[in-house]
């Protein structure tokens, strides 16, 4: 797995993204058709195992928490963002997504779950806010931002 082959797997899935609101439906949608136990799902876990293994994902690290944007919102990858985490048994930085945010939760044992999710697609609408936290495990988590907007709270 290379950067440019991960980006080519996220343009096609971000594609099938483009447009459409980041709501319930589109939650309900990718877990349908390419939530956990599909081709998508596997694929790009395997590819993010990958590249964190290989140190081209979650090169950073701060407060427990390896982390790093692997791509800039681009017409290629149809307007978003992506950025990789790989957390255990920790709660993240408060933060709000203004145009939504779009999780792929990979659990890299035991029983991971992100904000009470089991492995699969969690859609943040606009204007959401959390503060990402993993129990039960690892995860890694691929977030999607619509044109990389995100704003982190004191």
């Amino acid at each position: 797995m290379t950067p440019e082959r991960f980006r080519a797997q996220l343009a096609e899935l971000t594609a099938a993204l483009a447009g459409r609101p980041l709501d319930a439906d589109l939650d309900a949608w990718l877990n349908h058709e390419h939530g956990a136990g599909s081709a998508t799902f596997a694929a790009l876990t395997a590819a993010c195992e990958a590249g964190t293994q290989a140190g081209w994902l979650c090169n950073r690290e701060g407060g427990g928490i390896r982390y790093g944007r692997i791509f800039k919102p681009a017409d290629d990858l149809h307007g978003f963002s992506v950025d990789v985490v790989d957390m255990q048994d920790i709660a993240g930085p408060h933060h709000v997504h203004p145009q939504g945010e779009i999780d792929l939760v990979m659990p890299q044992g035991g029983d991971a779950r992100f904000d009470g999710r089991p492995a699969g697609w969690v859609v943040m609408p606009p204007g959401s806010a959390h503060r990402p936290t993993v129990t039960g495990g690892r995860a890694l988590v691929l977030y999607l931002l619509p044109q990389g907007a995100i704003e982190f709270t004191k």
